[in-house]
């Protein structure tokens, strides 16, 4: 179940139900999602915060008789930053005050974990950190002093391991014990740190007429940074305060106190991990570092990105595609006659039943013939990738290519996908950092021909024409991409930053945790597009079974037959085509049929080899599927929804009318 929790920006995100909440915050990569699972199962709810694109999953446990509710915060690095991370978890507890937080640390990456556990017990919740990873950490070598840690720390240190569900009561225990004891004594820094911060911190208790302690001291960390919500809405007493520290902090240590004051968690952190870290001696594995460097340098790398991307497209093509007739062969021979004696019993066998039939039967097949084989698998193999770690090096080696289209390199992928459906690429590209890349990747992926248009291009062209044709079209289709990306570099305000980001080390894949996890993707899918299919298909049906989509086909005729130079009947499928790409060359041969009245006539009795490249190549750039429609309309609005659209027709059409005219030329009749 999905439920939207907030739809305009003053509204707060509704807290779990249960009798504790306990929300888990961590870094990204250290198995934060894979605990959230382990402790709830995949029955998540999902909190879309207004103006992002990032989600916050609830879901439910059950310890003994008490019911706990849990938040999977989104992986980030801090609380206070201006990343649209740091931000939605930064609302997220604000909104759903969880009663106990739980920092998810990488024993291998001690130091840099734990930062976030100092800025959570900054601001005063009360916290258990849980090293997870510790699996991997014991094949490298490493141990963790867990008693002397939480000494150091002042909170619960559990030892788990999310993928098998080890110590995950452990950590439940921890955190009902962190309720039932008193809160944890204030993290202090360097002692001229906390000399300089000390007038800060009376006058903060002052204003809030406290005696001091954690509330006090957490609004003055919080006032370091001019720019904060706190700092803005200071008394006058405390402003002034706060300017004085901030100044004597900037004299002091030659940098803004804001900045001193991650130094100083960074410093701490550091010295809490070396004090607890231990090396056992046993030798520590080389091949994912070694692996890490064959796919990043460029010699081996590019070649394996190549390999990667064509095993990605020919498994979701030839796959796919076998899939695809399977589950039409299936649903022909169980689905499709158990509908139509439905709808037959309840509107009988006129045009109503007809029009019924558009959208029940058809429309929810052409939903479900995308979303299982072609979603449903793209989803697991991304899952995958991102399971192995290989989509970091895949991202830090295509950067400086995807730089040129305004894009990182981590847009990469979906963009390879894409090749194989649009829907879960335009999907994927939805996790991309800004919202510029986010509309650029998005564009592209509506432009990149799926594997349905694909098999048009070859079912029509190469069938009929042959390959060397075929290719051409592919050609034309890559090069009026490529311009869309250098057109929508130029004129979309800002510019691609450089891309900084912390290399994984590669892990072996867990089968059950990607099938999980590809599942409930798959699963937001069909929510989102197959109502609209459905929908789509029962308009479509209504306008074809009436008559009304060829009397549809005259005004488009100047464009279809005066300036494409193609049969009227081919404007009618082009429009069919949003429903499923594949379907436009199949109507296009029926309706042919039925208007030329010849019997098993194929497209060379009424169309020139031009004809039907300039038909492939308008089917692949205009007018995307309905289910790519749809998702690109949740994503990104309706009017970039209809600007990208209506961009697509424009495009087809110069393209096609330019094709129309140069092909003859190049000796294509």
């Amino acid at each position: 179940m999905t439920r939207a929790c907030c739809e305009e920006s003053d509204l707060r995100a509704a807290r779990p139900d249960g009798e504790i909440v306990i929300a888990l915050a961590g870094n990204p990569n250290v198995g934060k999602s894979t605990l959230f699972n382990a402790l709830t199962g995949l029955g998540v709810s999902t909190a879309h915060y207004p103006g992002t694109t990032r989600e916050v999953y609830t879901g439910s446990a059950r310890a003994g008789d008490t019911h706990i509710g849990v938040i999977d915060l989104p992986g980030t690095y801090g609380l206070t930053g201006a990343g649209e991370d740091e931000q939605v978890a930064s609302r997220a507890i604000a909104d759903m005050e969880p009663d106990v937080i739980v920092v998810v640390a990488d024993p291998l990456n001690l130091g840099r974990t734990l930062c976030l556990a100092l800025e959570v017990l900054d601001d005063g919740f009360r916290v258990v950190v849980a090293l997870n990873l510790a699996d991997e950490a014991e094949r490298a070598g490493i141990t963790v002093d867990t008693a002397s840690l939480a000494a150091n720390l002042g909170v619960p240190v559990v030892t788990t391991v999310g993928v098998r569900g080890t110590g995950v009561s452990d950590l439940v225990d921890a955190a009902f014990g962190t309720l039932a004891n008193a809160p944890p004594a204030p993290i202090t820094y360097s002692a001229d740190f906390e000399a300089l911060l000390l007038p800060l911190v009376r006058a903060c208790a002052q204003e809030a007429s406290e005696t001091g302690g954690v509330a006090a001291r957490r609004a003055a960390l919080a006032r370091l940074d001019p720019n904060s919500a706190e700092a803005e809405a200071s008394a006058a007493a405390a402003a002034r305060a706060a300017e004085e520290v901030r100044s004597a902090m900037r004299s002091h240590f030659g940098e803004a106190a804001h900045l001193r004051l991650a130094r100083e968690r960074h410093e701490l952190a550091e010295r809490m991990a070396d004090s607890a870290l231990a090396k056992t001696g046993k030798r520590s594995r080389r091949f994912p570092r070694d692996l890490w460097s064959l796919t990043t340098w460029p010699w081996t790398g590019v070649p394996l990105v190549l390999l990667v991307g064509a095993a990605i497209f020919g498994f979701l093509f030839f796959v796919g595609d076998r899939l695809a007739t399977a589950f039409s062969v299936f649903w022909e021979t169980y689905a499709s006659p158990l509908i139509e004696s439905i709808v037959t019993a309840i509107a009988g066998t006129g045009t109503l039943a007809d029009v019924l039939l558009w959208g029940f039967d058809a429309g929810i097949e052409a939903s479900l013939a995308i979303g299982i084989p072609y979603i449903l698998t793209f989803y697991f193999l991304l899952g995958l990738l991102e399971d192995t770690g290989y989509l970091n090096s895949l991202a830090f080696l295509t950067d400086r290519v995807m730089h040129r289209l305004g894009l990182h390199g981590r847009a990469v992928v979906p963009l390879v996908a894409a090749a194989g459906c649009n829907v879960p690429a335009l999907m994927a590209a939805n996790q991309l950092p800004t919202k510029r890349e986010r509309l650029i990747a998005s564009t592209l992926v509506v432009f990149i021909p799926c594997s349905a248009r694909t098999a048009v291009i070859l079912g029509a062209v190469g069938h009929y024409v042959g390959w060397q044709p075929a290719l051409l079209v592919l050609g034309i289709v890559f090069m009026v991409w490529f311009g869309i990306g250098l057109t929508l570099q130029g004129l979309l305000p800002g510019h691609s930053e450089g891309l900084v980001m912390e290399m994984f080390p590669f892990r072996r894949p867990s089968l059950r945790r990607v099938g999980s996890k590809a599942w409930a993707q798959f699963r937001e899918f069909l929510f989102i597009a197959t109502p609209i299919v459905v929908a789509g298909s029962l308009v479509l049906g209504a306008l074809y079974e009436t008559g009304w989509l060829a009397e549809m086909s005259r005004p488009l005729e100047p464009f279809i037959t005066g300036w494409l130079g193609l049969p009227a009947v081919a404007g009618l499928t082009l429009m069919v085509g949003m429903l499923r790409k594949e379907l436009a060359l199949q109507l296009l041969i029926a309706l042919a049929v039925a208007t030329a009245g010849i019997a098993g006539a194929e497209l060379t009795t009424i169309m020139s080899s031009t004809d039907i490249a300039v038909y492939a190549l308008v089917n692949a750039l205009a007018l995307p599927c309905i289910s790519s429609v749809a998702v690109f309309w949740r994503r990104q609005g309706a009017a970039r929804t209809v600007a990208v659209v209506g961009a697509s027709v424009a495009i087809a059409l110069v393209v096609g009318g330019i094709a129309a005219r140069v092909l003859p030329l190049l000796g294509m009749g």
